[in-house]
């Protein structure tokens, strides 16, 4: 295994000062402890820059603690996110922009969280295949506890030094580990983990990880890992429970870390293997029902009917949603569900519409508008029953909502997953 010596010359080089800057310029992210903004550090950049560059030469540099904040998961739970400031987002940026490409290379095969060119839907389709091509029908689903939290200080700088013996980057790894959280103004020690949150945490997580997934394959167990999401296969029940014991006395012994045994269980493919919000099965891929959920609550929110906004407006504010919904789970056999959804946006949003009008008069003027004639039924717009009337549909068709630009799920390609297989 190469060995490097000599590295943090590149880290603190000016050109990949820059490059770490633009980076983080485009993640944009909110302010740190110390409340400067992307921008504000962007407007003497030449100044901020040859700073952080003689503070690196010269050892001198040191993290400002993480502003500690949490964030509300779909279980109700809060998950907590350690936010650098800029200047410690821009140096941890300069440190990945190095590192990374050293321990990519040999990263485990079957690693897919934040690596460069590597994605959920691709951890997906692995462990599809795993289950569908090669047989592995029974799978060890893990929980990891806090994992970000629980990362042993030594263990990362043992894990870094396999192949970095720069002691000034570990020496400034270990000083962004020790920096300290401020929670609610009061600042709190850090003796173990990495911040969730931080540029460099995801890639020293995989560095830590990783001793799991190559003691797993020194074994030829089958593992797809994305981030602390893990699932081991095997060819029979008996054989996973046996896996399971392996990775317990793997991640609980020599990674120190602790699994939750309550969340921790043996599945199948025919049960349905769920992972990355999506539910693997023999014949096909669904997405999960709890995404669903949170999805339609989110289009709720977006669709008020008693809200000033128009429905021009409210497609504006929807579309990025469904692109992003759509572009996530697209992989799954979703044709029905796709067309399912869309009625129903298209509904709510009928329903907007009905409710702008407030007296059947204007519908009545709608209709006349698109040429149809006669005498048409008096319905109330605000009757919820009413926005799948055939009137209602005549007035604002399909058409209507593909001319003010609404995104169709419909016409997306899904069930896709062959696309993101052996990758």
């Amino acid at each position: 295994m190469k060995k490097w010596y000599s590295l943090i010359d590149k880290v603190y080089g000016i050109e990949n000062l820059e490059k770490a800057y633009r980076a983080v310029r485009a993640n944009k992210g909110a302010p740190g402890i110390d409340g400067e903004t992307v921008e504000a550090f962007g407007q003497h950049l030449e100044e901020r820059l040859n700073q952080l560059h003689h503070e690196l030469k010269t050892g001198t540099y040191e993290p400002q603690p993480v502003l500690r904040v949490e964030i509300p998961k779909s279980d109700g739970s809060k998950r907590p996110l350690g936010i650098p400031t800029v200047k410690d987002r821009v140096v941890q940026q300069a440190l990945l922009n190095i590192l990374q490409p050293i321990f990519e290379l040999d990263f485990h095969p079957s690693s897919y969280g934040y690596r460069p060119g590597r994605s959920c839907q691709q951890a997906v389709a692995k462990a599809e295949m795993f289950i569908n091509r090669y047989g592995f029908k029974h799978v060890v689903d893990m929980d990891l506890s806090k994992c970000f939290d629980r990362l042993d200080h030594e263990l990362i700088i043992k894990g870094v030094n396999r192949k970095v013996s720069d002691g000034s980057v570990l020496k400034l790894i270990r000083k962004f580990l020790t920096a300290g959280v401020m929670k609610d103004g009061a600042w709190e020690e850090t003796d173990i983990g990495s911040p969730q949150g931080g540029v460099i945490s995801p890639l020293l997580t995989n560095i830590y990880l990783d001793q799991f997934d190559q003691a797993m394959k020194a074994r030829g167990i089958r593992i797809v890992r994305y981030a602390d999401d893990i699932l081991v296969f095997a060819r029979s029940r008996k054989e996973a429970g046996k896996y399971r014991q392996i990775a317990y006395s793997i991640l609980e012994g020599k990674l120190k870390l602790v699994v939750n045994k309550q969340k921790t269980h043996l599945t199948d493919a025919y049960k349905g293997v769920s992972y990355l919000g999506f539910i693997i099965r023999t014949k096909y891929v669904s997405i999960h029902p709890k995404k669903i959920k949170s999805f339609k609550d989110k289009i709720r929110q977006l669709t008020p009917r008693n809200h000033g906004m128009n429905v021009e407006e409210m497609i504006k504010r929807l579309n990025p949603v469904l692109r992003g919904w759509a572009n996530y789970f697209r992989i799954a056999n979703c044709k029905g569900l796709f067309a399912q959804l869309m009625e129903w946006i298209r509904r709510r949003l009928r329903m907007k519409k009905m409710r702008e009008w407030k007296k059947w008069k204007q519908l009545h003027k709608a209709l006349r508008r698109r040429g149809y004639k006669g005498d048409f039924l008096k319905i109330s717009m605000t009757r919820w029953r009413n926005s799948a009337s055939p009137l209602i549909n005549m007035a604002l068709p399909n058409s209507w909502f593909n001319e003010l630009g609404l995104i169709d799920l419909t016409l997306y390609n899904v069930g896709i997953l062959h696309h993101f297989r052996g990758k």
